[in-house]
Protein backbone atom coordinates (compact mmCIF):
# COMPACT_ATOMS: atom_id res chain seq x y z
CA UNK A 1 0.00 0.00 0.00
CA UNK A 2 2.93 2.56 0.97
CA UNK A 3 4.53 1.58 -2.04
CA UNK A 4 1.47 2.18 -4.16
CA UNK A 5 1.08 5.56 -2.44
CA UNK A 6 4.96 6.25 -3.40
CA UNK A 7 4.38 5.60 -7.31
CA UNK A 8 1.63 8.31 -7.41
CA UNK A 9 2.86 10.39 -5.68
CA UNK A 10 5.84 10.52 -8.04
CA UNK A 11 3.58 10.48 -11.12
CA UNK A 12 1.57 12.93 -9.70
CA UNK A 13 4.83 15.44 -9.73
CA UNK A 14 6.28 13.64 -13.22
CA UNK A 15 2.86 14.97 -14.71
CA UNK A 16 3.14 18.66 -12.60
CA UNK A 17 7.16 19.64 -12.25
CA UNK A 18 6.12 22.89 -10.72
CA UNK A 19 2.95 22.07 -8.46
CA UNK A 20 5.34 21.11 -5.55
CA UNK A 21 7.80 23.92 -5.40
CA UNK A 22 4.62 26.49 -6.25
CA UNK A 23 3.13 25.30 -3.13
CA UNK A 24 6.12 25.53 -1.38
CA UNK A 25 6.83 29.15 -2.51
CA UNK A 26 3.49 30.27 -1.95
CA UNK A 27 2.11 29.17 1.11
CA UNK A 28 3.02 31.42 3.70
CA UNK A 29 -0.01 34.34 3.38
CA UNK A 30 0.87 38.09 3.01
CA UNK A 31 -1.49 39.39 5.10
CA UNK A 32 -1.72 39.86 8.68
CA UNK A 33 -2.69 36.30 10.75
CA UNK A 34 -6.32 36.77 12.36
CA UNK A 35 -5.59 34.63 15.15
CA UNK A 36 -2.22 36.13 17.27
CA UNK A 37 -0.92 35.03 20.57
CA UNK A 38 -0.70 37.79 23.34
CA UNK A 39 2.92 39.00 24.16
CA UNK A 40 3.11 40.09 27.56
CA UNK A 41 5.09 43.95 28.12
CA UNK A 42 5.58 44.18 31.73
CA UNK A 43 5.78 47.97 31.47
CA UNK A 44 1.72 48.14 31.10
CA UNK A 45 1.46 45.34 33.53
CA UNK A 46 3.09 47.47 35.85
CA UNK A 47 0.93 49.89 35.49
CA UNK A 48 -1.89 48.12 36.05
CA UNK A 49 -0.55 46.23 39.29
CA UNK A 50 -0.34 49.83 40.95
CA UNK A 51 -4.10 50.29 39.34
CA UNK A 52 -5.09 47.59 41.46
CA UNK A 53 -4.80 48.83 44.63
CA UNK A 54 -6.12 51.97 43.57
CA UNK A 55 -8.82 50.64 42.54
CA UNK A 56 -9.28 48.73 45.86
CA UNK A 57 -8.65 52.37 47.56
CA UNK A 58 -11.19 54.12 46.04
CA UNK A 59 -13.99 51.46 46.66
CA UNK A 60 -12.68 52.06 50.59
CA UNK A 61 -12.68 55.91 49.89
CA UNK A 62 -16.38 56.14 48.14
CA UNK A 63 -17.55 54.12 51.50
CA UNK A 64 -15.94 56.73 53.56
CA UNK A 65 -16.98 59.50 52.24
CA UNK A 66 -20.46 58.20 51.88
CA UNK A 67 -21.10 58.78 55.55
CA UNK A 68 -22.02 62.46 56.97
CA UNK A 69 -18.75 62.29 59.35
CA UNK A 70 -16.83 60.65 56.20
CA UNK A 71 -15.51 57.89 59.10
CA UNK A 72 -16.83 54.42 59.77
CA UNK A 73 -15.84 52.18 62.59
CA UNK A 74 -13.73 49.69 61.35
CA UNK A 75 -16.35 46.22 62.42
CA UNK A 76 -18.99 48.30 60.14
CA UNK A 77 -16.41 49.08 57.23
CA UNK A 78 -15.27 45.71 56.93
CA UNK A 79 -18.73 43.95 56.64
CA UNK A 80 -19.96 46.38 54.23
CA UNK A 81 -16.58 45.57 52.05
CA UNK A 82 -16.85 42.01 52.29
CA UNK A 83 -20.96 42.45 51.52
CA UNK A 84 -20.45 44.55 48.56
CA UNK A 85 -16.74 44.99 47.03
CA UNK A 86 -16.03 41.45 47.64
CA UNK A 87 -13.23 41.80 50.46
CA UNK A 88 -12.39 38.72 51.89
CA UNK A 89 -11.90 38.08 55.36
CA UNK A 90 -8.89 40.42 57.17
CA UNK A 91 -7.97 42.02 53.92
CA UNK A 92 -9.90 44.95 54.83
CA UNK A 93 -7.71 45.71 58.01
CA UNK A 94 -4.45 44.35 56.22
CA UNK A 95 -5.01 46.82 53.52
CA UNK A 96 -5.49 49.64 55.78
CA UNK A 97 -2.42 48.69 58.34
CA UNK A 98 -0.13 48.38 55.02
CA UNK A 99 -1.27 52.20 53.67
CA UNK A 100 -1.60 54.18 56.37
CA UNK A 101 -0.75 57.49 54.48
CA UNK A 102 -4.26 57.24 52.96
CA UNK A 103 -6.40 55.60 55.71
CA UNK A 104 -6.00 55.83 59.14
CA UNK A 105 -7.51 53.72 62.08
CA UNK A 106 -7.31 55.61 65.24
CA UNK A 107 -9.95 54.97 68.62
CA UNK A 108 -12.87 57.36 68.95
CA UNK A 109 -12.04 58.89 72.29
CA UNK A 110 -15.89 58.81 73.01
CA UNK A 111 -17.25 55.34 72.03
CA UNK A 112 -13.39 53.82 72.18
CA UNK A 113 -13.56 51.72 69.12
CA UNK A 114 -11.49 51.62 66.46
CA UNK A 115 -12.86 54.01 63.73
CA UNK A 116 -11.45 54.43 60.18
CA UNK A 117 -11.23 57.47 58.31
CA UNK A 118 -8.95 59.26 55.53
CA UNK A 119 -5.86 61.35 56.08
CA UNK A 120 -5.06 65.08 55.56
CA UNK A 121 -3.05 63.79 52.85
CA UNK A 122 -5.67 61.63 50.97
CA UNK A 123 -8.40 64.52 51.59
CA UNK A 124 -6.27 67.40 50.17
CA UNK A 125 -5.57 65.40 47.46
CA UNK A 126 -9.23 64.71 46.67
CA UNK A 127 -9.85 68.43 46.73
CA UNK A 128 -6.86 68.93 44.12
CA UNK A 129 -8.11 66.65 42.16
CA UNK A 130 -11.58 68.03 42.28
CA UNK A 131 -9.96 71.29 41.16
CA UNK A 132 -7.95 69.80 38.48
CA UNK A 133 -11.39 68.27 36.72
CA UNK A 134 -13.04 71.64 37.17
CA UNK A 135 -10.15 73.70 35.00
CA UNK A 136 -10.46 70.89 32.87
CA UNK A 137 -14.49 70.96 32.09
CA UNK A 138 -14.10 72.65 28.50
CA UNK A 139 -11.08 69.76 27.58
CA UNK A 140 -14.11 67.23 28.96
CA UNK A 141 -16.52 68.86 26.50
CA UNK A 142 -14.75 68.80 23.81
CA UNK A 143 -13.94 65.28 24.25
CA UNK A 144 -17.41 64.37 24.46
CA UNK A 145 -18.14 66.27 21.35
CA UNK A 146 -15.79 64.09 20.06
CA UNK A 147 -17.31 60.75 21.25
CA UNK A 148 -20.46 61.75 20.15
CA UNK A 149 -19.36 62.69 16.16
CA UNK A 150 -17.69 59.02 16.52
CA UNK A 151 -21.23 58.05 16.37
CA UNK A 152 -21.75 58.24 12.76
CA UNK A 153 -24.72 58.75 11.30
CA UNK A 154 -27.15 58.87 14.50
CA UNK A 155 -24.50 61.34 16.40
CA UNK A 156 -25.75 59.85 19.54
CA UNK A 157 -24.91 57.72 22.32
CA UNK A 158 -26.67 56.23 25.02
CA UNK A 159 -26.52 58.65 28.36
CA UNK A 160 -25.86 55.26 30.68
CA UNK A 161 -23.03 54.39 28.55
CA UNK A 162 -21.46 57.56 28.96
CA UNK A 163 -21.80 57.48 32.50
CA UNK A 164 -20.10 54.32 32.94
CA UNK A 165 -17.02 55.76 31.52
CA UNK A 166 -16.68 59.33 32.91
CA UNK A 167 -14.26 58.93 34.78
CA UNK A 168 -12.03 58.05 31.85
CA UNK A 169 -13.58 60.61 29.86
CA UNK A 170 -13.26 62.89 32.91
CA UNK A 171 -16.53 64.19 33.11
CA UNK A 172 -17.83 64.70 36.67
CA UNK A 173 -20.47 62.84 38.45
CA UNK A 174 -22.94 64.95 37.28
CA UNK A 175 -22.13 65.72 34.34
CA UNK A 176 -25.67 65.03 32.50
CA UNK A 177 -26.30 68.28 34.52
CA UNK A 178 -23.14 70.35 34.69
CA UNK A 179 -22.18 69.20 30.89
CA UNK A 180 -25.07 68.07 28.93
CA UNK A 181 -27.66 70.25 30.00
CA UNK A 182 -25.24 73.38 30.61
CA UNK A 183 -24.20 73.12 26.95
CA UNK A 184 -27.34 73.51 24.98
CA UNK A 185 -25.44 74.58 22.57
CA UNK A 186 -23.42 71.30 22.17
CA UNK A 187 -25.62 68.77 23.50
CA UNK A 188 -28.81 67.45 23.18
CA UNK A 189 -30.74 64.82 25.83
CA UNK A 190 -33.42 62.72 23.99
CA UNK A 191 -35.47 60.57 25.72
CA UNK A 192 -37.00 57.48 23.50
CA UNK A 193 -40.59 57.50 23.49
CA UNK A 194 -40.71 53.78 23.61
CA UNK A 195 -39.70 53.37 27.34
CA UNK A 196 -39.94 56.85 28.58
CA UNK A 197 -39.02 55.97 32.33
CA UNK A 198 -36.21 53.13 31.22
CA UNK A 199 -33.00 55.33 32.47
CA UNK A 200 -31.30 53.24 29.75
CA UNK A 201 -33.57 55.14 27.00
CA UNK A 202 -32.04 58.15 27.37
CA UNK A 203 -29.69 59.83 24.77
CA UNK A 204 -26.50 62.58 24.66
CA UNK A 205 -26.87 63.80 20.98
CA UNK A 206 -24.74 65.87 19.10
CA UNK A 207 -26.17 69.45 18.13
CA UNK A 208 -24.45 71.72 15.53
CA UNK A 209 -23.04 75.10 16.34
CA UNK A 210 -25.47 77.78 15.01
CA UNK A 211 -22.47 80.57 14.68
CA UNK A 212 -19.55 80.55 11.66
CA UNK A 213 -16.68 80.71 14.29
CA UNK A 214 -18.25 77.53 16.02
CA UNK A 215 -18.76 76.01 12.96
CA UNK A 216 -14.58 75.93 12.49
CA UNK A 217 -14.13 74.37 15.35
CA UNK A 218 -16.57 71.38 14.42
CA UNK A 219 -14.38 70.76 11.08
CA UNK A 220 -11.72 70.77 13.98
CA UNK A 221 -13.50 68.37 16.15
CA UNK A 222 -13.44 65.80 13.06
CA UNK A 223 -9.95 66.01 12.56
CA UNK A 224 -8.11 62.63 14.67
CA UNK A 225 -5.19 62.34 16.68
CA UNK A 226 -3.37 59.92 13.91
CA UNK A 227 -3.97 62.51 11.48
CA UNK A 228 -2.46 65.47 13.09
CA UNK A 229 0.36 63.17 14.34
CA UNK A 230 0.87 62.59 11.01
CA UNK A 231 1.05 66.20 9.59
CA UNK A 232 3.66 67.27 12.51
CA UNK A 233 5.80 63.89 11.04
CA UNK A 234 4.90 65.28 7.52
CA UNK A 235 6.39 69.04 8.84
CA UNK A 236 9.59 67.26 10.27
CA UNK A 237 10.45 65.11 7.99
CA UNK A 238 9.00 66.61 4.59
CA UNK A 239 8.65 64.77 1.34
CA UNK A 240 9.95 61.14 3.41
CA UNK A 241 6.49 61.09 5.00
CA UNK A 242 3.88 60.88 1.77
CA UNK A 243 4.64 56.71 1.95
CA UNK A 244 3.18 57.42 5.68
CA UNK A 245 -0.29 59.00 5.02
CA UNK A 246 -2.32 56.14 6.15
CA UNK A 247 0.18 54.37 8.17
CA UNK A 248 0.23 54.06 12.25
CA UNK A 249 3.17 54.45 15.03
CA UNK A 250 4.03 50.77 15.72
CA UNK A 251 5.99 49.69 18.72
CA UNK A 252 5.41 45.80 18.87
CA UNK A 253 6.00 44.47 22.02
CA UNK A 254 9.66 42.93 23.42
CA UNK A 255 9.76 39.54 22.22
CA UNK A 256 7.59 39.16 20.25
CA UNK A 257 8.52 37.58 16.93
CA UNK A 258 7.90 38.91 12.95
CA UNK A 259 8.91 36.81 10.16
CA UNK A 260 9.51 38.11 6.76
CA UNK A 261 5.90 37.36 5.42
CA UNK A 262 4.45 39.23 8.59
CA UNK A 263 6.81 42.07 7.93
CA UNK A 264 5.51 42.74 4.08
CA UNK A 265 1.97 42.49 5.26
CA UNK A 266 2.42 44.86 7.72
CA UNK A 267 4.24 47.25 4.92
CA UNK A 268 0.83 46.75 2.83
CA UNK A 269 -1.88 47.43 5.98
CA UNK A 270 0.12 50.47 6.74
CA UNK A 271 -0.24 51.73 3.14
CA UNK A 272 -3.98 51.01 2.83
CA UNK A 273 -5.85 53.62 2.53
CA UNK A 274 -9.22 53.89 4.99
CA UNK A 275 -12.21 55.91 6.03
CA UNK A 276 -11.57 58.65 8.78
CA UNK A 277 -13.91 57.05 12.38
CA UNK A 278 -15.68 60.52 12.18
CA UNK A 279 -16.66 60.15 8.01
CA UNK A 280 -20.00 58.89 7.47
CA UNK A 281 -20.02 55.59 5.46
CA UNK A 282 -23.96 54.42 5.64
CA UNK A 283 -23.79 55.19 1.61
CA UNK A 284 -21.06 52.89 0.73
CA UNK A 285 -20.96 49.06 -0.56
CA UNK A 286 -19.39 48.20 2.43
CA UNK A 287 -20.06 44.43 1.07
CA UNK A 288 -17.29 44.58 -1.74
CA UNK A 289 -13.87 43.08 -1.56
CA UNK A 290 -11.93 46.50 -1.48
CA UNK A 291 -14.00 47.60 1.25
CA UNK A 292 -13.82 45.25 3.48
CA UNK A 293 -9.58 45.52 4.86
CA UNK A 294 -10.21 49.08 4.35
CA UNK A 295 -13.27 49.18 6.94
CA UNK A 296 -11.22 47.30 9.45
CA UNK A 297 -8.10 49.28 9.40
CA UNK A 298 -10.97 52.30 10.12
CA UNK A 299 -12.24 50.46 13.13
CA UNK A 300 -8.81 49.98 14.05
CA UNK A 301 -8.38 54.39 13.64
CA UNK A 302 -11.49 54.32 15.94
CA UNK A 303 -10.55 52.44 18.65
CA UNK A 304 -7.54 54.45 18.32
CA UNK A 305 -9.02 57.80 18.20
CA UNK A 306 -11.25 56.51 21.09
CA UNK A 307 -8.38 56.32 23.43
CA UNK A 308 -7.02 58.86 22.57
CA UNK A 309 -10.57 61.23 23.71
CA UNK A 310 -9.31 58.98 27.53
CA UNK A 311 -7.71 61.07 30.38
CA UNK A 312 -5.02 58.13 30.79
CA UNK A 313 -5.13 56.75 27.33
CA UNK A 314 -6.32 53.74 28.16
CA UNK A 315 -9.82 51.98 28.70
CA UNK A 316 -11.09 48.39 29.98
CA UNK A 317 -12.57 46.32 27.23
CA UNK A 318 -15.96 46.16 28.85
CA UNK A 319 -16.08 49.85 28.40
CA UNK A 320 -15.09 49.73 24.69
CA UNK A 321 -17.41 47.36 23.74
CA UNK A 322 -20.21 48.79 25.05
CA UNK A 323 -19.76 51.70 22.47
CA UNK A 324 -19.54 48.70 19.85
CA UNK A 325 -22.85 49.31 18.05
CA UNK A 326 -22.99 53.32 18.08
CA UNK A 327 -19.30 53.60 16.55
CA UNK A 328 -19.22 50.79 14.58
CA UNK A 329 -16.82 47.94 16.56
CA UNK A 330 -16.09 44.35 15.63
CA UNK A 331 -17.80 41.36 17.78
CA UNK A 332 -14.54 39.80 18.49
CA UNK A 333 -12.46 42.68 20.09
CA UNK A 334 -10.08 40.28 21.85
CA UNK A 335 -9.27 38.70 18.64
CA UNK A 336 -9.57 41.92 16.73
CA UNK A 337 -6.88 44.26 19.10
CA UNK A 338 -4.45 41.26 19.32
CA UNK A 339 -4.01 41.52 15.57
CA UNK A 340 -2.37 45.09 15.85
CA UNK A 341 -0.06 44.71 19.29
CA UNK A 342 1.98 47.28 17.85
CA UNK A 343 -0.69 49.61 18.52
CA UNK A 344 -2.66 48.64 21.37
CA UNK A 345 -1.74 46.84 24.44
CA UNK A 346 -4.05 44.38 26.56
CA UNK A 347 -3.30 43.85 30.60
CA UNK A 348 -5.23 41.21 32.60
CA UNK A 349 -3.68 42.58 35.36
CA UNK A 350 -6.38 43.17 37.68
CA UNK A 351 -9.79 41.56 39.00
CA UNK A 352 -7.55 37.80 38.39
CA UNK A 353 -7.46 38.23 34.99
CA UNK A 354 -11.19 39.07 34.70
CA UNK A 355 -10.48 42.69 33.55
CA UNK A 356 -9.12 43.66 30.58
CA UNK A 357 -7.04 47.04 29.98
CA UNK A 358 -6.55 48.35 26.51
CA UNK A 359 -3.65 50.78 26.34
CA UNK A 360 -2.60 52.90 23.82
CA UNK A 361 1.15 52.09 22.95
CA UNK A 362 2.33 55.00 21.49
CA UNK A 363 0.86 57.16 24.62
CA UNK A 364 3.05 55.60 26.97
CA UNK A 365 7.13 55.35 27.14
CA UNK A 366 8.13 53.02 30.25
CA UNK A 367 4.71 52.58 31.71
CA UNK A 368 4.60 56.62 31.77
CA UNK A 369 2.09 58.73 30.01
CA UNK A 370 4.50 60.77 27.62
CA UNK A 371 2.30 64.05 27.34
CA UNK A 372 0.34 63.82 30.86
CA UNK A 373 -2.61 66.42 32.08
CA UNK A 374 -3.17 68.43 34.92
CA UNK A 375 -6.34 65.62 35.95
CA UNK A 376 -3.75 62.31 35.43
CA UNK A 377 -1.52 63.66 37.63
CA UNK A 378 -3.73 64.68 40.82
CA UNK A 379 -4.99 61.10 40.29
CA UNK A 380 -1.18 59.49 40.12
CA UNK A 381 -0.62 60.95 43.73
CA UNK A 382 -3.14 58.45 45.11
CA UNK A 383 -0.75 55.45 43.87
CA UNK A 384 2.49 57.11 45.00
CA UNK A 385 0.51 57.22 48.38
CA UNK A 386 -0.20 53.21 48.44
CA UNK A 387 3.33 52.64 46.85
CA UNK A 388 5.05 55.02 50.20
CA UNK A 389 6.69 52.50 53.12
CA UNK A 390 5.08 52.42 56.63
CA UNK A 391 8.03 53.54 58.33
CA UNK A 392 7.62 57.19 57.52
CA UNK A 393 4.07 56.83 58.96
CA UNK A 394 4.77 56.17 62.59
CA UNK A 395 6.13 59.76 63.20
CA UNK A 396 2.75 60.89 61.51
CA UNK A 397 0.88 58.41 64.12
CA UNK A 398 2.64 60.09 67.32
CA UNK A 399 2.12 63.39 65.93
CA UNK A 400 -1.87 62.59 66.03
CA UNK A 401 -1.71 62.46 70.23
CA UNK A 402 0.05 65.77 70.19
CA UNK A 403 -3.57 66.72 70.77
CA UNK A 404 -4.02 64.96 73.78
CA UNK A 405 -1.23 66.32 76.38
CA UNK A 406 -0.69 65.48 79.79
CA UNK A 407 -3.37 67.56 81.33
CA UNK A 408 -6.40 66.71 78.36
CA UNK A 409 -7.79 68.32 75.97
CA UNK A 410 -6.45 71.64 73.80
CA UNK A 411 -8.43 74.38 72.26
CA UNK A 412 -9.97 74.31 69.34
CA UNK A 413 -8.11 77.43 67.98
CA UNK A 414 -4.79 75.25 68.20
CA UNK A 415 -6.33 72.63 66.52
CA UNK A 416 -7.30 74.04 63.53
CA UNK A 417 -3.40 75.31 63.54
CA UNK A 418 -2.31 71.81 63.26
CA UNK A 419 -4.97 70.68 60.76
CA UNK A 420 -4.02 73.63 58.14
CA UNK A 421 -0.24 73.16 59.23
CA UNK A 422 -0.54 69.18 58.51
CA UNK A 423 -2.19 69.70 55.39
CA UNK A 424 0.10 72.42 53.87
CA UNK A 425 3.24 69.65 55.21
CA UNK A 426 1.58 67.06 53.05
CA UNK A 427 2.02 65.24 56.81
CA UNK A 428 -0.70 63.07 57.89
CA UNK A 429 -0.81 64.97 61.46
CA UNK A 430 -3.69 66.39 63.07
CA UNK A 431 -5.95 63.17 62.05
CA UNK A 432 -8.11 63.05 65.48
CA UNK A 433 -8.27 66.65 65.75
CA UNK A 434 -11.94 66.99 65.00
CA UNK A 435 -13.08 64.24 67.83
CA UNK A 436 -10.72 65.94 70.27
CA UNK A 437 -12.09 69.38 70.13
Amino acid sequence: MLAFLHLRRRSDLLRHPFSAVAGRRFSQSTSIPKKLQRVRDHGFDNVMEIEKKVRRALSLQSMLLSQPSASLPFARLDALARRYLNFVPDEVGNFLIKHPHVFHVFDHPMQRLLWVRLTPRAEARLRQESNALLSMLPDAVRRLRKLLLLATPSLRIRLEHIRIARYDLGLPDDFEQSVVLAHPSFFRLVVSSDCPDDPRAKYVEFVDAPNDATDDDAADLRVCAIERKREREYRERGTDAEDSRFAFLINLPPGFKTGKYYRIAESKWQQLPYWSPYEDVSGYDLQSLEAKPRMEKRMVATIHELLSLTVEKRLTMERIAQFRQAIGLPNKMKEFLLQHQGIFYISTRGNQGKLHTVFLREAYRKGELLKPNELYLERRKLGEMLLQSTKNANLDRMMTTIGRGRDGLRSKAAAGDLRSEAEDSGCDSGVESQFID
